[in-house]
Parts: C-alpha cells; sequence; structure tokens
C-alpha cells in the first residue's frame, strides 16, 4: 500500500508573499510555478512529490502534490497536513464519488471521478459497467496509481481497471503515453453501452480518451428531444454521439460524419446493436471538406449538430480556435432547413461561453443566416464543475433555431 510519512516528516513548501493564499483556503485547488518559492530545495523534489504547503508566514494550509517540471506546480490534495494519501484516504473520496453517480444513474455508466471537482487532481476515472478507465493526468497520481487501483477495485467492485496514457495533459506533467492493464484482463472488443435509448459501442483499448464521452449525455438528449421525423447530420460524430441519440429519439435519418474510420465502424455497430441501422449512414472525412460538398449537393437536414474536439486547448490557441469555431458555424448553418435546429458544441476551457457564443453567432451570420438562441447545455451532472476552477466547466453546447 502506498502511504505518505507523517505530516513532520514531509518537505514544506511556501507561497510566495504576492501569492493569493486566502483563494487557496477558500478552495482554489492550483498553485502555479510563480506563486510558489522555488529553491533548489523544491526544485529538487521528483514530480509528484507529496508536500504540506504554507504560506508565507510559514502557517501551514495543507497537503499538496508538487511537480517543478510543471505550470502547476503544486496541486492541492487535502486542507489536513497530517492526512496520509494512501488505499483509505483514495477510498474515502471515490466512495463519495460513487454515492453521486448512483443517485443519479440507474445503470453503472458514468464518468466516477471528474479530477479536481471530485477531490483527486489530474484523475479522470469512467466506469463502463464492471470495467473502470483511470487517466492518471498528473504526476502525483502516477506514483500512487497502485493504492488508487485498490481503493477503486474495493469501493466499485470492478473486475477491470485500465490506465489509459493518451492525452496532452500528461505530457504537460512530464509522463509518458504508456497504457496498462492495472487489474483483470483487457476487453476483446467493445463494450456496448446504453444512452438515451440508444447502444453505443466503446473502444476501451484502442479509442479516443476513455473510450467514450460521457459527458455530451444531457445534450444527446435534448437533441433527441428535437429530432422526431428529423432527418439528422451529426458532424464530428465519433462514435456516433448524437446520431444515435436521435435515432432513438425518431429521427427518420441521420449522417454520421467523422474523420476516424474506425470510430465511424463502431457507430455503425452502435447502429446495429440499438436496431436503427437501416436509418443510419457515415461519411468519413475532413468535416470542413464534407461540410462543403454537402452544400454544393443541395443537401439539407432538420437538424445539424457539431461536437468538434477542443479548437482552443490553451489560451495561446484562443484566436485561431475562435476563427474554427465561427467556420464551423459558417459551413453548417446553411444546411439547416428552415425552422431547423443547429446545435454547436465547444470542449475548450480556454474559449469561455461567452466568446465561443459569439464565434458561433458571427458564423451564422456570415452564412446569410439568422439564428435563435434556444437552448444553452454543458456536461452532466457525472461532470461537476468546481467554482474554484473554471476549467473543470469545459463544455458548451448552444442550440438555435435557424
Amino acid at each position: 500500500m502506498t502511504q505518505t510519512s507523517p505530516a513532520s516528516d514531509l518537505p514544506t513548501v511556501r507561497l510566495m508573499p504576492k501569492a493569493n493564499a486566502r483563494a487557496i483556503r477558500h478552495g482554489a485547488p492550483w498553485v502555479f510555478a510563480n506563486e510558489l518559492v522555488t529553491d533548489r530545495r523544491t526544485k529538487a523534489l521528483a514530480p509528484g512529490s507529496i508536500a504540506v504547503l504554507q504560506d508565507h508566514e510559514r502557517t501551514p494550509m495543507g497537503l499538496v502534490a508538487v511537480n517543478s517540471r510543471s505550470r502547476i506546480i503544486a496541486r492541492m490534495l487535502d486542507p489536513d497536513p497530517a492526512a496520509q494519501i494512501d488505499a483509505a484516504w483514495f477510498g474515502w473520496r471515490l466512495s463519495r464519488a460513487l454515492d453521486l453517480r448512483q443517485k443519479l444513474y440507474d445503470t453503472p455508466f458514468y464518468r466516477l471521478v471528474h479530477a479536481e471537482a471530485d477531490g483527486l487532481p489530474g484523475v479522470v476515472i469512467d466506469r463502463f459497467g464492471d470495467t473502470c478507465v483511470v487517466q492518471p493526468n498528473a504526476a502525483w497520481a502516477e506514483r500512487h496509481l497502485e493504492a488508487l487501483t485498490e481503493a477503486l477495485v474495493e469501493v466499485t467492485g470492478a473486475e477491470t481497471v485500465l490506465k489509459n496514457a493518451s492525452g496532452r495533459t500528461r505530457t504537460l506533467e512530464g509522463l509518458d503515453d504508456a497504457s496498462a492493464v492495472l487489474r483483470g484482463s483487457a476487453p476483446d472488443g467493445p463494450l456496448q453501452v446504453p444512452m438515451n435509448g440508444a447502444t453505443y459501442l466503446a473502444d476501451l483499448t484502442g479509442g479516443q480518451k476513455t473510450g467514450l464521452f460521457f459527458d455530451q449525455r444531457p445534450n444527446h438528449a435534448f437533441a433527441a428531444g428535437l429530432a422526431r421525423g428529423a432527418r439528422v447530420l451529426d458532424v464530428f460524430s465519433h462514435v456516433g454521439g448524437f446520431a444515435l441519440a436521435c435515432l432513438a429519439g425518431g429521427a427518420v435519418s441521420a449522417l454520421a460524419v467523422d474523420g476516424s474510420a474506425p470510430a465511424l465502424e463502431l457507430a455503425q455497430g452502435g447502429a446495429q446493436a440499438s436496431g436503427v441501422a437501416d436509418r443510419f449512414a457515415t461519411r468519413p472525412g475532413d468535416a470542413f471538406e464534407v461540410l462543403t460538398a454537402l452544400r454544393a449537393e443541395g443537401a439539407q437536414f432538420d437538424v445539424v449538430i457539431c461536437d468538434p474536439p477542443a479548437f482552443a486547448p490553451s489560451k495561446q490557441a484562443l484566436e485561431a480556435g475562435l476563427r474554427a469555431y465561427e467556420r464551423i458555424a459558417r459551413l453548417a448553418a446553411p444546411l439547416v432547413a428552415d425552422n431547423g435546429i443547429l446545435g454547436l458544441c465547444s470542449c475548450s476551457h480556454a474559449a469561455d461561453l461567452s466568446v465561443f457564443r459569439a464565434a458561433s453567432v458571427r458564423g451564422i451570420g456570415r452564412a446569410g443566416r439568422r439564428g435563435v438562441l434556444i437552448h444553452t447545455g454543458a456536461a452532466g451532472p457525472d461532470h461537476p464543475v468546481l467554482p474554484q476552477l473554471a476549467e473543470s466547466g469545459y463544455l458548451k453546447s448552444l442550440f438555435f433555431r435557424v
């Protein structure tokens, strides 16, 4: 069992006088490199080391995980400087996370841990029945992965635990991209996931992220409620996200567009498993090119949804990302039949709701259309938002009547 030493044996790190200690005491989970005294002793700490955080007057504030190689140099783990980071510590947090999800969902398919918002900074865990997929996206979580896995099996009864090491965040933490099987054995094929009346296929070992995006569940449901009798276009469909939900909601047809042929194969399998394959079609290709081609072909749809990857994954990429969101809206709007629905989504935490909405409205206007905003959606409640961390509320979905 991984266990830290008592607080008296732990190293200490100290905030600079200019750092906002009050914000940290009130729940802000991150300390940035320019807020911490980074002497040689602090820089010598191995990435992911546990330390006692002090304010500039040397008053203990709690336990943090330190990584001097990261812009986020310290992540708050526990306000109690005497806490021990062991399997019992993980178990308490996992039990709280599980209790919430069991109140929300009848079946065990959800995001079980949403990083800082569930008290486990940098840790994402998605649950697929008896299988859990862990993304330890911070160095401290990588160092304590055995204790986390032990607690996860104990709390959930999971038979299989997979480590997914893909993603930009691990690179920023100086971590490798080596995925692994932590408990049990890897599934020999995609798993079926029931959601919103449809059945999705999730590839937990070769797919994107953890294999399926649970965050869009309520937005899939909203779109499905507008889709009865509709022709649906789902762009950046991945494994059929909006398309399969809309078909379950009574759409007469759905076309899924994605640049990944394997993802569309999974979408096709989900359509088969959902019993809607006769109303479902796929079109592989670059989304921008396919949207342009569909307009040239005179195609029209009653519901068009565009759910692209993060075009603005950082503040440095924000302006280029907003131009891409505007372009998507400009290319998609002409494909919406009169009085139809256009759904535009962003998972870029750097693009807040106001700037994403403005870019979307500009794109619709430059297409010569007029959109009335009828609904603004976010991630589901299994992706809770920590109010002190704007990045935890990354997903935005805008639905316009055009």
